[in-house]
């Protein structure tokens, strides 16, 4: 059963919104070889979550707790690989815009808010 959280806002920003919608623009220019992100069906292939499913839901502006702690962990886990690698156009580098699929550098630290709001609210349940 998903937790409930009162108080936070899982509405997301338009900024993560806007990321998440230029990396799936970006996704549709790249070589069938040379996509970033898994689509669901590669995802579910591979037993993983899937980016381009992700930035669907961040584009449609509401997504779960527990897709916000993922959003965390995908930050956390590729930190030195989402960002615009220099000498390249943002649609050839794969890092880039599988970052921008989970929201960007606003996605990072949006989701980095609500989970920090997220603990603070399960250590006073405590």
């Amino acid at each position: 059963m998903a937790k409930k959280y009162e108080g936070i806002d899982f509405s997301v920003p338009e900024g993560v919104r806007r990321a998440a919608r230029r990396g799936l623009a970006l996704r549709r220019k790249q070589s069938p070889s040379n996509k970033a992100g898994l689509d669901p069906m590669q995802a579910a292939k591979e037993g993983i979550g899937s980016g381009v499913a992700r930035a669907r839901d961040l584009s449609a502006g509401k997504v779960s707790p527990a897709t916000v702690r993922r959003m965390k962990a995908y930050f956390s886990r590729h930190a030195s690989n989402y960002k615009l690698d220099a000498g390249k156009k943002p649609h050839e580098d794969k890092g880039y815009v599988a970052g921008l699929l989970w929201g960007g550098e606003a996605g990072r630290s949006w989701a980095n808010k609500i989970v920090r709001q997220m603990d603070a609210a399960d250590k006073k349940k405590r």
